[in-house]
């Protein structure tokens, strides 16, 4: 194969090419309740039906509770949520989508499910209504985050008209501490290339750092690519995505399995091809990483101190940076650690995979929560619950003191009832910590779920080496 590979499943999937716009066949098409109403009441309103209904997958994450999801849509109280859950029970019926009901262990946050299933294949196109879609990256997949017009138009024809963005390679040299997670690493690269490092390309990540990383762990980098601007995210498919992908139930069976592997290890950038960017990153000189800002490339190391904006020449960033502050109620100069939290959240499409439960339950095993920390444990999907309650963690997470909950975006988003009060501190392994984000006023710190776990035991922000 020549070119990258984000070139290599483009032109694969390139159906034609009009006014600077190339139309791309969609193979996966990931439906949840809050972006998919209005898309199925214009395909109503014109009398079109969905193209190809056995290509999509229809999900309950953002507006789920984390409590009581045995009782169905019945639980959840807010009215304009309710109702757009019960808007996608009726559409998917509808239209002949498959569909996991809440409460359904198979049900859960769609950018775990569809790994976890097996849907999420290496050289695939994906699509869904929201922004962290670029999750499915990590399996050598080309997917996107798209709009409500979109949704509409991919639900009607399986395809989605699309600029091609340009290609970027995003290189991590040497080994990654032994402390480290993937979320170190993706906060690292935030903070090296900032929030607009990726606009306007596709990235891929490369390097032996990225290649040591589980699937779990590249998940969550290609999560957070969205975060640096990117439309996209892709790292190269190889025996750690194989052996993730083998036996699942959406994955190939018998002798498909060995043809699509053999097709699956084409996958990758040819040695000579050409990137529009290159950025290079060293793992080996990396800390632990933790957000103080309200953008997730205002990172420090947890032993450093704040950054004082005076010292920036740029007036932009210098606006940016004390305003993030004052929202924050920090002070340039401040240590990142020991600043007191309120709240821990362990959870979202970014880090409530096994993995990550594995890593906080590790940290906390043995120990309590902080007198006066309020701490959430919320699985990525029913199954991930299960296999955390068979394994043993969900009995630390609970003699820790963690409230143990039901699957959702939970706090990640703040719609639902999983939100932070005004000026309440906290620390989350969610993706965005921008003003409001968990709550109006709430103040969010980005890291890692073995640092929120020791945030938690701590009651304060600290390394989690150090506890």
């Amino acid at each position: 194969m020549s070119g990258t590979l984000f070139d290599h499943v483009w032109d694969r999937h390139r159906i034609l090419e009009d006014g600077g716009e190339t139309l791309l066949y969609v193979d996966l098409h990931l439906l949840h309740e809050v972006t998919s109403p209005q898309a199925f009441a214009g395909l109503e309103a014109h009398g079109r039906p969905v193209r190809q209904p056995a290509r999509a997958l229809a999900l309950f994450d953002h507006n789920v509770p984390t409590v009581g999801q045995e009782d169905g849509i019945a639980a959840v109280a807010d009215p304009q949520a309710r109702a757009q859950l019960t808007r996608l029970v009726e559409n998917s019926t509808r239209y002949g989508i498959e569909r996991f009901d809440m409460g359904d262990p198979r049900n859960g946050i769609v950018h775990v499910v569809a790994p976890e299933q097996g849907r999420t294949h290496p050289g695939m196109t994906i699509v869904c209504g929201d922004s962290h879609t670029s999750t499915h990256g990590a399996f050598g997949a080309l997917a996107f985050g798209i709009g409500t017009t979109q949704i509409e138009h991919v639900l009607a024809t399986q395809t989605l008209r699309l600029r091609k963005p340009k290609t970027m390679r995003v290189n991590v040299t040497g080994a990654l501490p032994a402390h480290l997670s993937a979320k170190d690493l993706a906060l690292g690269i935030l903070r090296a290339i900032g929030v607009g490092g990726g606009l306007g390309h596709a990235i891929e990540f490369t390097g032996p750092a990225v290649r040591a990383l589980s699937m779990e762990g590249r998940m969550t980098l290609c999560n957070l690519a969205v975060e640096m601007g990117a439309r996209a995210a892709l790292i190269a498919p190889d025996e750690t995505t194989f052996a993730y992908l083998r036996g699942r139930p959406g994955a190939p069976q018998g002798d498909e399995w060995d043809r699509q592997v053999a097709h699956w290890r084409t996958l990758a950038s040819a040695p000579d091809a050409s990137f529009d960017r290159e950025v290079e990153v060293d793992a080996a000189g990396l800390r632990a990483m933790v957000t103080w800002g309200t953008n997730p490339s205002q990172v420090v190391a947890v032993d450093e101190a704040l950054p004082d904006p005076r010292a920036t020449t740029d007036p932009l960033d210098r606006a940016a940076q004390e305003r993030a502050l004052a929202y924050m109620g920090l002070s340039p100069g401040q240590p990142i650690a020991g600043l007191p939290i309120d709240r821990v959240f362990i959870g979202s499409c970014t880090n409530s995979r096994i993995e990550d439960l594995r890593a906080a339950a590790d940290v906390v095993r043995g120990r309590r929560v902080a007198a006066g920390v309020g701490a959430m444990i919320v699985p990525g999907s029913g199954l991930v619950r299960q296999q955390a309650e068979d394994e043993g963690l969900a009995d630390i997470f609970i003699a820790a003191g963690f409230e143990w909950r039901e699957p959702g975006c939970s706090m990640c988003v703040g719609m639902n009832p999983d939100r932070l009060a005004p000026g309440q501190r906290c620390a989350a392994t969610s993706n965005r910590n921008f003003e409001n984000r968990q709550g109006a006023g709430g103040r969010t710190h980005l890291m890692s779920p073995a640092m929120a776990a020791a945030a938690a035991i701590a009651g304060r922000i600290i390394d989690v080496a150090a506890l």
